[in-house]
């Protein structure tokens, strides 16, 4: 028996929050031909002030999509994209929808093993990446046999027009952009906005997805550490920016997000990429965040909704504090969402003096297109919890060891020496409602594991939770049963980088773990163990720039070690497995750490 099936928490929503949403039948695409239809002259897109109209927009994604067409790709395809955001990504995204195929997002920082994996798993045939990655693409291709077409896209050709001419110029800041906004493309790679320019009308008998159809292939990852393609729906995600929409109540046709969490992210997809569609909205599109970039948007075109991850707040504050003018007003921010890690009280507090809005917090993963918790867009929110289940969701906490042994039960209530306190439970959290995802890709074993029977799914995540009271419903994070590292709002997984760390010559073994950095982010550490090499006449340098060196050849740079320490050998339980929690414990104990400093 669900000892929350009452859903307790919904006497604590916001005004005007209903218990539960109505969820369209109907793709992820409908709601931006829709907003073509409401609001045609509206900016659908600003990317540094070049903007595009909600009509527009359209146009563009049906010729984008006839684009893709050509190329082969049919309903249920994989097309790859390896983008940061911009209004071309936002194009190619709904392209590959309004064609029924399945957009698989990639990190464009990746490495070719990084992307190998994913490209393979997927089958994508279509692989459309920014100029400055196809190398790295196309290096990976060599393990991604499907992969038969990779498209070059050039973002800066979303700037506006005097942007794009001043990149021109014979001079050291031209060229210090023009390095970081595109690269060399080798010949015989196709240029997406050539395509695109060339593409017939999209055959108007051309029928859309349906919404139980496959949108979203997004890798993620499991206890394990192996990324997995998490299937999301076009209900899926529908279904959470419904939730979200009802949560915040938006403004339609007067709010503008701005874009800042990438694209490639599950919460950056949902709530910045598909949520304006929804509510009329216009985007702002970073293409990585940037407080100074930030603060220029705002004097130009002020944000009302921000969703982020805790440390861009303080950095948004500080950069807002010394821009002089319009950039340095936050006020017009009604609303900012968090997620992916806790927010402190300090930088609450701080943001909301700033803004004069609010700064909640959600919690989600992957598999819940993402968000299944948040807090109430109200003074009731509780900073440091992770808040209360979106409408039309449910939720248990379940005894996890049971789990794990085949019985799913929840967990007993815990015990208390105060008769007067509100009885709570603590145990692993599980999710119920229609934006749980439909599985992993080609993984049954470990769907199976995580997608109970009746819908339920795991969140791998230990919770408390009150019973009554004032609290009923609210739920705090307790402990993380996966050993993830979140770094900057990214994912870092231990298990990857030992195995990178391990070919290192000098380096015998290695743990990785999770360490306070500023706030309440993380920060990557490395622990390893030396190869005896007593003998040898110059043995290899094992420090932290090497280990950072040789990472950087197959590593995401927030994945790099910043801490480094040097042990005789690794804590090990009697199975052989490494003691984390050990590992951590001592090395935040000891004085002989090197740091690196940013």
């Amino acid at each position: 028996m669900n000892t929350l099936a009452t859903r307790p928490w919904t006497d604590r929503y916001a005004p005007g929050v209903p218990t539960d949403v109505e969820i369209p039948d109907e793709p992820v695409t409908a709601a931006l031909y829709r907003g073509a239809e409401r609001w045609p002259d509206r900016v659908a897109v600003d990317f540094f002030g070049a903007t595009t109209t909600y009509a527009r927009l359209v146009a563009q994604v049906e010729r984008a999509a006839s684009a893709l067409h050509d190329l082969g790709v049919r309903h249920g395809d994989r097309v790859a994209l390896v983008l940061p955001n911009s209004t071309s990504h936002v194009v190619a995204f709904y392209a590959v929808q309004r064609l029924g195929a399945v957009v698989v997002e990639h990190n464009p920082t990746y490495t070719a093993d990084e992307l190998a994996h994913q490209l393979a798993g997927s089958g994508a045939s279509v692989a459309v990446v920014w100029t400055k990655t196809v190398p790295a693409v196309l290096e990976a291709r060599a393990h991604a046999p499907g992969l038969r077409t990779v498209v070059g896209l050039d973002i800066a050709r979303d700037l506006p027009r005097g942007s794009r001419l001043a990149l021109r110029l014979p001079v050291a800041r031209a060229r210090s952009q023009r390095d970081a906004l595109r690269g060399p493309v080798p010949a015989g790679v196709p240029d997406w906005h050539d395509l695109v320019r060339r593409a017939r009308a999209l055959p108007p008998a051309l029928p859309h997805p349906g919404a139980d159809d496959v949108a979203l292939l997004q890798y993620t990852g499991g206890t394990t550490g192996t990324p997995k393609g998490a299937v999301l729906t076009h209900r899926n995600l529908v279904a959470n920016v419904v939730q979200g929409q009802a949560w915040a109540t938006f403004e339609e046709g007067a709010e503008t997000v701005y874009g800042v969490l990438p694209f490639f992210h599950a919460f950056g997809l949902t709530f910045c990429l598909t949520l304006p569609a929804r509510i009329g909205a216009t985007l702002v599109a970073f293409p990585k965040f940037d407080p100074q970039a930030f603060v220029a948007a705002q004097a130009r075109r002020p944000a009302t909704f921000l969703p982020g991850v805790a440390p861009m707040f303080d950095r948004i504050v500080t950069a807002a504090e010394g821009a002089p003018g319009p950039g340095s007003d936050l006020t017009s921010i009604r609303l900012a969402f968090a997620g992916a890690m806790p927010i402190t009280a300090e930088t609450a507090r701080r943001w909301e003096d700033a803004t004069g809005g609010l700064l909640i917090e959600g919690y989600g993963m992957t598999e819940t297109s993402p968000i299944s918790l948040g807090n109430p867009c109200s003074d009731d929110r509780r900073p440091g919890t992770l808040g209360l289940p979106f409408p039309s969701t449910e939720i248990r906490v379940v005894d996890a060891d049971a789990l794990d042994a085949g019985d799913l039960r929840d967990a007993d209530p815990e015990p208390t020496d105060d008769p007067a306190a509100p009885p709570t439970v603590r145990g692993e959290l599980l999710v119920r409602g229609p934006q749980v995802f439909r599985g992993y890709w080609n993984r049954p074993e470990e769907t199976a594991h995580q997608l109970l029977d009746d819908g339920w799914l795991r969140t791998g995540d230990v919770v408390r939770v009150a019973l009554d009271g004032p609290d009923a419903g609210l739920v705090t994070l307790v402990d993380r049963i996966k050993e993830m590292i979140v770094t900057g709002g990214f994912k870092v997984y231990p298990s990857q980088v030992e195995d990178h760390l391990r070919g290192m010559p000098g380096v015998r073994d290695v743990a990785v773990v999770g360490v306070p950095g500023s706030g309440s982010d993380e920060h990557v550490a490395a622990v390893v163990v030396l190869d005896d090499a007593d003998d040898a006449a110059s043995p290899p340098r094992v420090d932290l720039a090497a280990v950072r060196e040789w990472g950087e050849k197959r590593l995401a740079r927030y994945a790099l070690p910043r801490t480094l320490a040097v042990v005789p050998e690794l804590p090990r339980s009697q199975i052989g497995k490494v003691l984390r929690r050990v590992v951590r414990e001592d090395l935040l104990d000891r004085d002989d750490v090197e740091h690196h400093r940013a």
